[in-house]
């Protein structure tokens, strides 16, 4: 039976912080955490972000204030990169960061096996979707979560009444069009990986569909007040707001209005929403909606007919005379309000502060809604163009230089020290726990008088809890036991002061000690570059769709046929299954990265036929695979969506059980040939052939069918295929390496796989006679291969 709203423990109210303004206005307005990403490995690359003595006096401040500060170290990490990160996780341990959201799980082993005073969180970069993901996750040892974004608010309720790790999710903000952490649209058009924290967003780009233009992948944002109550009673220990790349005046307004919802009691509820939504409009979001949250079939998260650029839409611009930009305002417009023109192309918007603002020939400092008014624009812009208000100048600001100021005032790092007093024969023993080490003093006291007070506990916290200049903060004090009696203040004062010299002369060079070869050894542990060994005779994987085609065994050259985990190659499994006795071992069987938790039955059921019929090779996409084949006597194999990009994700896959992987679609020729020549007992693969999918939702794409291609206003053509509840956007150019066939294999590559499932069967014999040759196949992208993975 759930708990009344009111008996719920309060759910963690999370805000971004992309910048020093950004923090501090969600430090005032009540965030009870931030999140925040460094200069390096952020999904956020083009946020402001932080240097690491900016983070520390971040973390000091939040902590004075009994608020956590999450780090954002959720970008996959190339092998190269390895030794940085691990100065950065030494030093992020050393400041005492509250946790780590990552993507990567090299980077979890690294924290894992190194750095274990950093609490690991999952990203929603991770794709977990399901019950058994989570599940795997807390395995692993990750301490929380953070959902999948495709979820219905009863989906979220069932994992966490399941789960011991904290769920988050997310509650206001934009929403990426395809799966996080899936998406290679951004990365197809230019190197720029969103899985690298340098998306581009194609998605807000203009497209047509048969002549009709429309922003078909721009979504709207995401936006549940009144879910926060449904969102508590499901268990849901974190509410995220999205926002990195926002400005504080957003920041502070959408914290604002959710710690209203959060704090209000049941009777005020009401109240506190329809306040909550006032304050909201301040945000300059974007049209609001529930997402999958309140429907699993929603129809207004992404509106083809509005454009996606974020703000109070103030009107299109009807004339253009010089410098001057002419439009009629929807709302009122201040001198000092930032205003962003998006052009009805798919180039990006320009933004701008409003300087000299005019109604008619008046010069004004402000203007009302439906006025006709024309500002003076520093960049050139078209009639039609729309007009966007991003921030205003009456909302809440705090300037750079004061927010510099603020963070350099703070002291940082207190180290939280928990301490046991004793008395024993007039002699006072003080033990510490501080820093991960312990340490005890004793001092003598003689012959003391009774006290007044039976509160010992008390009077000794009091003393103790004066750690002035030293680098401590008081977090327990226990005296069991202790009498009551009169410690003369003036020697109390000087045993404090003593204890906590000694306690930072041990505690200090102890804990730098521990740093020091902690860090060596994760330095230590990282894999060394290798030298190539040129196999022989590379295996050949092919990949189709049904389970009739696997008669390409029997051509030369093909050694492995790898099949989708679908309905119908289950149904057609007891006939065809007899046909291919003796190649058993010669199927890998491709379970989709996508299962939810309604869907999980079919496949456990898909997974004993497939097993009883003889049959044990796996391959894996998604992390809830593991779990779901734990205990079974199958071989395994990672997809290349299970990202692995370094030697440390390699070993991650070896640990849970894969005896071989496939290496990331996105990857470049210098960092793939540095994870084939690693000594690691892993199979490496490398797809050579396939079509890319740039972009697979669950959202609807309204008015587009998959009789037509989706264009782009640069003429790069998209296919659109639905299955069941998911839509795959993928480029008409396929992706294809055929012609580095032989570099790949001087690299030391032994495994190769050649994508035929989306090529029409007419194009089977000619890609795998140009792989066969080492020839390249005209019309086809090397994707990052060689133009190298930003």
């Amino acid at each position: 039976m759930l708990k009344p709203y009111q008996q719920l423990k309060k759910p963690e109210l999370l805000a971004p912080a992309g910048s020093l303004e950004a923090f501090f206005a969600a430090m005032e307005k009540g965030a009870d955490a931030v999140y925040a990403g460094l200069r390096e490995f952020s999904a956020r690359a083009k946020a402001k972000n932080f240097s690491l003595s900016q983070m520390e006096r971040m973390v000091a401040y939040a902590h004075g204030l009994g608020r956590k500060v999450y780090l954002t170290l959720n970008t996959l990490v190339k092998e190269g990169e390895l030794p940085q990160l691990v100065e950065t996780l030494s030093a992020l341990e050393a400041m005492g960061a509250d946790g780590v959201i990552l993507q990567d799980l090299g980077v979890a082993r690294l924290i894992r096996d190194h750095f274990p005073g950093l609490p690991r969180h999952a990203s929603t970069q991770m794709t977990i979707h399901n019950l058994p993901g989570v599940r795997m996750l807390e395995e692993l040892g990750f301490e929380r979560v953070v959902l999948a974004r495709e979820l219905h608010l009863d989906d979220i309720r069932q994992i966490c009444r399941a789960s011991k790790a904290e769920i988050e999710c997310f509650i206001h903000g934009a929403l990426c069009f395809g799966i996080s952490g899936q998406c290679y649209f951004s990365s197809f058009l230019g190197g720029h990986s969103g899985n690298r924290g340098r998306c581009a967003q194609p998605c807000r780009r203009q497209y047509r569909h048969r002549g009709k233009e429309g922003y078909y992948f721009s979504t709207n944002d995401l936006s549940i007040v009144d879910l926060i109550p449904d969102m508590a009673a499901a268990g849901v220990a974190s509410l995220k707001i999205e926002g990195r790349m926002k400005s504080a005046e957003y920041v502070a307004s959408v914290v604002e209005a959710y710690r209203l919802v959060l704090d209000a009691s049941e009777r005020k509820r009401a109240e506190a929403a329809a306040r909550a939504k006032e304050i909201l409009k301040l945000s300059f979001g974007r049209v609001p909606t529930k997402g999958f949250l309140d429907s699993r079939a929603p129809t207004d998260i992404a509106t083809p007919t509005l454009r996606g650029a974020t703000g109070r839409f103030l009107g299109e611009i009807r004339s253009v005379r010089g410098d001057r930009i002419t439009f009629e305002t929807r709302d009122r417009l201040f001198v000092g309000d930032r205003v962003r023109v998006q052009p009805k192309s798919d180039m990006a918007g320009r933004a701008f502060t409003v300087k000299e603002l005019f109604v008619g020939k008046e010069r004004v400092k402000s203007a009302k809604e439906k006025s006709i008014v024309t500002v003076v624009a520093p960049f050139t812009f078209k009639v039609g163009d729309a007009v966007f208000k991003v921030s205003s100048e009456t909302a809440f600001t705090m300037s750079e230089n004061a927010c510099l100021k603020r963070l350099e005032a703070v002291r940082t790092g207190k180290i939280p020290c928990d301490l046991e007093l004793t008395l024993d024969g007039g002699t006072l023993r003080v033990a510490a726990r501080a820093g991960g080490g312990a340490f005890a003093a004793t001092f003598p006291l003689g012959a003391l008088e009774p006290a007044r007070t039976e509160d010992m506990a008390g009077v000794l916290r009091a003393q103790f809890s004066r750690t002035g200049e030293t680098p401590f903060e008081l977090r327990s004090l226990a005296a069991p036991g202790f009498p009551a009696v009169l410690i003369p203040p003036a020697r109390l004062k000087d045993i404090r002061r003593d204890f906590y010299a000694q306690l930072a002369g041990k505690v200090t060079a102890e804990a730098g000690k521990r740093r020091g070869e902690a860090r060596k050894r994760a330095l230590a542990s990282l894999v060394p570059a290798g030298v190539p060994a040129r196999p022989s005779r590379p295996e050949v994987t092919v990949r189709v769709e049904q389970l009739r085609d696997a008669v390409l065994l029997r051509q030369p050259g093909i050694d492995t046929i790898a099949l989708p985990v679908s309905r119908a190659n289950i149904h057609q499994l007891p006939v065809t299954a007899r046909k291919l006795r003796g190649d058993e071992g010669r199927i890998v069987w491709h379970l989709p990265f996508i299962i939810f938790d309604a869907d999980l039955p079919f496949y456990e059921e898909a997974i004993d036929a497939i097993i009883a019929h003889g049959f044990r090779r796996f391959e894996l996409a998604n992390l809830s695979h593991f779990a779901l084949l734990k205990g079974r006597d199958v071989e395994l194999s990672t997809d290349f969506r299970l990202f692995s990009l370094n030697t440390q994700a390699l070993l991650s896959w070896r640990e849970l059980g894969a005896e071989a992987a496939t290496l990331y679609i996105e990857d470049d020729a210098e960092n793939m040939a540095a994870l084939l020549a690693a000594d690691v007992p892993l199979r490496r693969r490398v797809l050579v052939y396939g079509a890319v999918p740039a972009m697979t939702t669950r959202i609807a794409i309204k008015g587009v069918k998959g009789d037509a291609p989706l264009v782009s206003d640069r003429g790069e053509e998209y296919e659109v295929a639905v299955r069941g509840e998911l839509t795959t956007i993928t480029p008409t150019p396929r992706f294809s390496l055929t012609h580095f066939r032989g570099r790949l294999q001087e690299a030391g590559c032994g495994s190769f796989v050649v994508d035929l499932s989306q090529a029409p069967r007419e194009k089977w014999r000619p890609v795998l006679d140009a792989f066969a040759r080492g020839e390249a196949i005209a019309g086809t992208s090397e994707f990052n291969f060689v133009m190298g993975l930003v």
